[in-house]
């Protein structure tokens, strides 16, 4: 497993690196002290498990998760001197919170819950590409005809299920195996990803605007900044959503053609 270490303290860094040279099957990729740094590494070398400190000087590791996206974040191994943020840290889906100063045996199984969590997701990750691949089949074998973006989308309403057509969904959210499609006031499930929902729909009209959005952009009524590199859409339905650092130029594509 590859382990990037996340702390602004030095010597803290120097124990982490220590105690993962004594572990097999682990790779240390790196090692940062600050916010930009840990975006960079993070995107940049991708590694499989994060062991971050919760304080960073004036940031925190929450501000980290932020800039990357929880639905983006490798696998996250809290480890810090307090344990006030422990409920915190599991809302934004750490696997585990290791206090300083570190018990090698404590972080050995922390890491070992992370090794069985990605065993578990690669084998959830092939069978959704062999499930892609079959769907996917016919068209790989014609080359000539062009994808058809799907004009309807099955939801579940209620008991039963709903051809809802494309141009009444107005923006959609992921939420672990699950999306939410937002069309009058109403929210629908369907039990896929974001991935899948994006490749279907019209690239003409639908979004992406961070990994856990995608808007149908003839709802957009206004966008206005954020924060740094974000913005806020606001649909006419009065919802308003965030968009992610990473996305800007399809943004920037709205933004043009509204101009």
């Amino acid at each position: 497993m590859n382990v990037l270490v996340v702390d602004d303290e030095p010597l803290a860094r120097r124990v982490l690196r220590r105690a993962l040279d004594l572990l097999p099957d682990i790779a240390c990729v790196g090692e940062c002290g600050r916010r930009d740094e840990a975006v960079a590494m993070i995107l940049e070398r991708k590694p499989d498990i994060v062991l971050l400190d919760i304080q960073l000087g004036r940031t925190t590791a929450f501000e980290i998760i932020e800039d990357i996206g929880v639905e983006e974040m490798p696998l996250v191994i809290f480890v810090t001197a307090y344990d006030r943020h422990a409920l915190k840290a599991f809302e934004v889906h750490a696997l585990d919170y290791v206090l300083k100063p570190v018990d090698p045996d404590r972080l050995r199984e922390a890491l070992d819950r992370a090794a069985s969590v990605l065993s578990l997701q690669r084998g959830a990750s092939l069978a959704d590409r062999l499930e892609r691949l079959l769907t996917h089949l016919p068209t790989a074998l014609a080359p000539s005809a062009a994808p058809v973006p799907a004009q309807r989308l099955t939801v579940r309403d209620g008991e039963g299920l709903r051809l809802l057509e494309s141009s009444q969904i107005e923006w959609i959210e992921s939420a672990g195996n699950y999306v939410h499609v937002h069309s009058g006031g109403r929210a629908f499930v369907i039990r896929t990803t974001m991935d899948r929902v994006a490749r279907r729909l019209a690239a003409d009209t639908f979004l992406r605007v961070r990994r856990t959005a995608l808007i149908n952009t003839r709802f957009v009524g206004k966008i206005e900044r954020y924060g740094k590199g974000t913005y806020v859409v606001h649909l006419r339905s009065g919802a308003k959503v965030v968009t992610g650092r990473f996305y800007q130029a399809g943004l920037r594509r709205l933004l043009e053609l509204g101009a």
